[in-house]
């Protein structure tokens, strides 16, 4: 089979509807698809066995096996690729804007790759099913976002040992969006410059008791309790996050004013608090839940303290309905996450009581983040698959990437929203002038 390459691009161009913009490379050697210049990125089909994968799990679970597991790759530049794939989407009519990832995803769910079923077996030739990538989640049966199926996504996520975060982290071993003053800024300015904006929108003062819901590796409390005199309580579900954050705390001599739990937010019975963080947890809560978490955290904090939620947030879509988490991030990224419009979460607090103060986009500020995340995995590519799976290493290196892109074409944002707890008095405690705290 001299002529797979030729062969997979005219299946694709029955599929998409429109020029394959990529050129590709297959297992037999043979290539086709558009010139391009020796830079421009091709897709690159490694083994037959990735067709395979489509044939038994047609759609995104096929895909994304196949990429985790290798037998596909993009040679080039990876954020040129998914735009590219991207673009020849909307060009069949597509009326959501969609990242390159999950532009490539809905092309291989189309009926018509289906239909032409018989041209892909004759590609993929005989053998089973695949098995799965091992990195891919385990998951309990039954009811979603219960205290024990949480736990277990949460660990898949972070459970990967925390060396191979610092690789992709840096120093500041902060997993949120950072604050940019300007693109020239380094990582670490800018996820500090974000601790501290946190702080100030809280109003953060000596003596106050602060909770971090889903603290990570401790940043956020760390930062509170050493520039701002608070003490802290940080939680969080990941056992190695938690062993990370206390010996940071202890080397900084903040064991006596800050407390690291293993703990759901929904098990916190030593309430209130005066103000409280929550940075890039939201997004695990879920649909079902996200009312009782509001109440949670309403309930938490004394009355005039405030919440800072800090959540990613997707476009509203015509019909709610339709909603559907891309199997790729359900199956390998984040297990059970779901984003919701930023009005949701809005109207959310609210019904729970919050009285919402300010919400501040930071969408650019993410796609600059992430770009030097998967900078950095790139830089230490080796030591992060020695560290963990080359599958693993090639899990975040795709959904970093695409996510990049998603914040800077406008499919997904970010935002950090202030409430408070206003009591009956009406008085919220808020500085007259809006964002005083800049």
């Amino acid at each position: 089979m001299a002529d797979a390459a030729r062969r997979l691009t005219a299946l694709a161009e029955e599929v998409l509807g429109a020029p394959l913009p990529l050129r590709i490379r297959a297992w037999d050697r043979s290539e086709y698809g558009p010139p391009g210049t020796p830079a421009a990125p091709v897709l690159v089909i490694r083994r037959r066995r990735a067709l395979r994968r489509l044939l038994w799990k047609p759609g995104e679970l096929g895909l994304a096996r196949a990429w985790v597991a290798g037998d596909i790759d993009v040679e080039g530049d990876l954020y040129e690729a998914l735009d590219l794939l991207a673009g020849s989407l909307w060009e069949r009519g597509e009326d959501t804007p969609r990242s390159g990832l999950a532009a490539l995803l809905a092309a291989v769910r189309d009926p018509r790759l289906r239909a032409a079923g018989g041209e892909l077996v004759k590609l993929a030739g005989p053998g089973l099913p695949p098995r799965p990538p091992r990195e891919e989640a385990r998951r309990t049966s039954g009811p979603l976002h219960t205290l024990r199926r949480d736990k277990q996504s949460i660990s898949h996520h972070y459970d990967v040992g925390n060396t191979f975060y610092e690789r992709v982290l840096g120093p500041s071993m902060v997993y949120s969006c950072a604050y940019w003053e300007s693109p020239q800024s380094t990582l670490e300015e800018a996820q500090r410059a974000k601790l501290d904006l946190v702080c100030r929108k809280l109003d953060l003062r000596p003596g106050q008791r602060l909770l971090d819901v889903g603290c990570g590796w401790g940043s956020m409390v760390l930062h509170a309790a050493r520039e701002y005199g608070v003490s802290a309580v940080g939680i969080t579900l990941s056992q190695e996050q938690a062993a990370y954050a206390r010996k940071r705390i202890a080397e900084a001599g903040l064991a006596d004013r800050i407390e690291i739990r293993v703990q759901d937010y929904r098990e916190i019975s030593d309430g209130p608090f005066d103000a409280i963080s929550s940075i890039g947890m939201a997004e695990h809560v879920g649909s079902a839940r996200y009312a009782e978490y509001a109440a949670d955290v309403h309930a938490l904090l004394k009355p005039g303290g405030r919440l800072l939620n800090h959540q990613i947030a997707r476009r509203p879509l015509k019909d709610e309905e339709a909603y559907e988490v891309d199997e790729f991030i359900d199956r390998y990224v984040f297990p059970d996450g779901e984003l919701a419009p930023v009005g949701r979460t809005v109207a959310q607090l609210e019904e729970a009581g919050f009285e919402v103060r300010d919400v501040e986009s930071l969408r650019e500020h993410y796609a600059l983040t992430l770009r030097q995340w998967v900078a950095n995995l790139q830089k230490h590519w080796a030591e992060a698959v020695d560290l963990t799976s080359a599958g693993r290493a090639r899990v975040w290196r795709l959904y970093m990437a695409a996510s990049a892109l998603s914040f800077e074409r406008n499919r997904i944002g970010v935002n950090q929203v202030l409430a408070v707890r206003t009591p009956g008095t009406g008085a919220a405690g808020m500085p007259l002038r809006a964002r005083d705290w800049r």
